[in-house]
């Protein structure tokens, strides 16, 4: 049976000739034996390799003790099979391939390898060992690394991610150079990172540079403009920093070689300032400015499609001037987009005829004075390329979200959320290239991790409040209310949750959701049953739809008050302030009322909290005990004079408290004597004391 088994697979293309367990053994072996590691990711390789070098014991002793494998092994061993395929391939790819994308793709290669621990684990999870023939000391070893497969969490580097933060301000500083002494590479710090990723001679530089190609190649059709574009960014940075570390084109450097690069520059400009302007080469045409005809050494695209040096430009445009120089074309936008190939070209220009890369200062004071128009300019260009870049990228994401495979889903749903986490321009961009509806559709996922990344974004892009009608156009609602009913996770519901709070800001949908007969009892479900930050969120959420008459009658009928006041209850709960606001808003029903009034623990807490309380808590206290005291009058003000604490209580408010406090005690002060002439003696007798 067992032949048979091998025989369907290799014929499915899932196993390569030979047994199961010869191939196991093999690909095993191979793995075991990459003796050179990757510069980057090398904790996850060799974590993983350590992994399977355990599982290649377990694989030659089972076929040593030449028993025949119980069929239930066979599934098993087939996806350690797939999944140690998979090993290879990644780490080979990370030897192969270029380290310093690998180093900018640290989270996302990182998740591969966890996604690859993880499968050995539910691989794991269905192999017989009590059937196999192997000894004590292998089974246990291979439960260990079940438990620790199944214990995993992503791991990434922090070294790494330093290494990667220091890499990007590089590329940043070499794409943006701004003006004399700002905007220099450091290339005593890019030499650093540069050979802790085993890059330390000229032919590393050369093979690292091929190898960024070939990632630009083969990215060009599937990764996205921004993709390419940062891979030729790095492409600029390498080829600049062969050429200013091995300057004397020498591999090895004497000490003259380590000063720093500012001090190079300085005597290179300075010597060039010194020298007849006789010296200096002739600038080809295309590397001039249109509008100064000098040497462009930081030429940027305005709307037009034309280049100018940044500075010129920034000066044209500042000088009130809303029209290409070159074609009198209208600009439609002012900002200014980095061209980086032609600056690239620039530098090599500059470098092969000894012209500084920065332009000597002559003005002084003049250069200072321009400082702050060409700041603005530069954050105008800065944001514009920003948002281009966020386009980019969530275009790319969003078309893994549409074909992609389970997995491919996971990881873009993942990166999206983490996209939208931060910045109102990203979430409005993320909407515009057509997320939301693949995002609300992926709600409906089996996958428990699809669910709460794509539940998390759609919380993320509802802050920006333009995506918020958006969201509810794509019919979301119903979806978000599934997931916060019965979510596959609890952080998918209490992130459902706030997505519904957030949503519930606009006046409308407060109607459109409420109307939704499960969305609150759902809230009122997760108040019960969530954690800390959960019960804060549906809360919050029930709070915002309170607002709308009708959802107060249907939160009461879900049972929001009994729980409300067990949350009151409930010290470690930490939403105290919240659920007051809530009850207080519940207040504003018949059905409130009545069911407010019928909880005899109610006044005893709230009188507690008028003295401990929050601000906020003790306003809202006020406002419930005011209001049960309008209704109910003679009833409620007996039960709040027998309490010694409340007058005093009421009295320190009145005095003390916040101006809306002031207000509602004196009110409750002089209702409680009003309406209660049996208790004014003892009204009196404390008012008396507490004196």
């Amino acid at each position: 049976m067992n032949d048979v088994l091998s025989a369907m697979m290799v014929s499915q293309g899932l196993l390569p000739s030979g047994s199961l367990l010869d191939s196991l053994i093999h690909i095993s072996k191979e793995v075991d034996s990459m003796e050179k590691f990757p510069f980057v990711h090398i904790r996850n390789v060799s974590s993983m390799i350590r992994r399977i070098k355990l599982l290649s014991s377990l694989f030659e002793e089972i076929k040593e003790s030449g028993t025949p494998l119980p069929p239930s092994s066979i599934l098993c061993l087939t996806e350690l099979f797939s999944v140690i395929r998979r090993v290879k391939v990644l780490i080979q790819d990370c030897k192969d391939g270029s380290s310093l994308w690998s180093l900018i793709q640290l989270e996302f290669i990182s998740n591969q390898f966890y996604v690859l621990v993880k499968e050995m684990g539910r691989a794991l999870d269905i192999l017989p060992l009590s059937l196999l023939n192997v000894t004590s000391d292998i089974r246990e070893q291979v439960e260990l690394l079940h438990k620790q497969a199944k214990k995993a969490e992503l791991f990434v580097d922090p070294r790494e991610l330093h290494r990667r933060e220091q890499l990007k301000l590089a590329m940043a500083n070499n794409s943006l150079q701004k003006k004399k002494n700002k905007g220099f590479v450091d290339f005593g710090k890019v030499e650093e990172i540069l050979s802790s990723i085993g890059l330390r001679t000229p032919s590393d530089y050369d093979g690292e540079i091929s190898k960024l190609e070939a990632e630009a190649q083969n990215q060009a059709g599937t990764g996205g403009l921004i993709i390419v574009s940062n891979i030729n960014n790095l492409i600029s940075l390498v080829s600049y920093s062969k050429t200013m570390i091995f300057r004397d084109g020498e591999s090895s450097r004497n000490e003259e070689d380590y000063k720093p690069l500012s001090s190079f520059l300085y005597n290179k400009v300075h010597d060039s300032s010194s020298s007849s302007q006789s010296m200096t080469p002739n600038v080809p045409d295309e590397f001039r400015c249109p509008i100064t005809l000098d040497l462009m050494r930081d030429p940027v695209i305005v709307s037009s499609g034309h280049t100018y040096d940044r500075t010129s430009i920034a000066q044209w445009i500042n000088s009130g001037h809303h029209t290409c120089p070159k074609s009198g074309q209208r600009l439609i936008h002012t900002a200014l987009i980095p061209n980086y190939a032609l600056k690239s070209l620039v530098q090599q220009w500059c470098h092969d005829n000894n012209v500084p890369v920065n332009e000597p200062s002559t003005e002084g004071n003049n250069h200072k004075k321009k400082n702050s128009k060409e700041e603005a300019i530069d954050h105008i260009s800065a944001n514009k390329a920003a948002a281009d870049a966020v386009k980019m990228t969530a275009e790319f994401l969003v078309g893994k979200l549409a074909t992609g495979s389970a997995d491919i889903q996971r990881q873009a749903a993942y990166e999206l959320r983490l996209l939208a986490k931060t910045g109102m321009v990203n979430r409005s961009v993320i909407a515009e290239v057509g997320a939301i509806p693949f995002l609300v559709t992926l709600l409906g996922s089996q996958d428990s991790r699809i669910q709460e990344h794509a539940v998390t974004t759609l919380f993320n892009l509802s802050i920006f409040d333009n995506n918020k009608i958006l969201i509810m156009a794509a019919g979301a609602v119903d979806s978000i209310v599934e997931v916060l009913e019965s979510g596959k996770t609890m952080e998918a519901r209490e992130n459902a949750a706030a997505a519904i709070y957030s949503l519930s800001m606009v006046d409308e949908l407060k109607v459109h959701i409420g109307g939704r007969p499960r969305a609150i009892p759902a809230l009122v479900r997760l108040l019960k049953e969530g954690t800390s930050i959960g019960k804060k969120d549906a809360a919050s959420a029930l709070f915002n739809l309170a607002v709308y008459n009708p959802n107060k009658v249907s939160a009461v009928k879900a049972g929001a008050v009994a729980v409300l006041v067990e949350l009151l209850m409930d010290d470690k709960a930490g939403i105290t302030d919240d659920a007051l606001a809530v009850l207080a808003s519940l207040l504003g029903c018949s059905e409130g009322l009545e069911e407010i009034r019928n909880s005899r623990a109610l006044v005893p807490l709230l009188i507690d909290l008028l003295r401990f309380g929050s601000v906020k808590g003790k306003e809202n206290s006020i406002t419930l005990l005011l209001g049960l005291c309008k209704e109910e009058g003679e009833v409620v003000a007996r039960r709040l004079l027998a309490n010694p604490r409340s007058i005093p209580s009421l009295q320190s408010l009145a005095s003390d408290g916040s101006l809306r406090a002031r207000r509602k005690a004196d009110a409750l002060l002089r209702l409680l004597n009003r309406c209660c002439p049996i208790g004014k003696s003892l009204f009196s007798f404390l008012t008396f004391c507490s004196m």
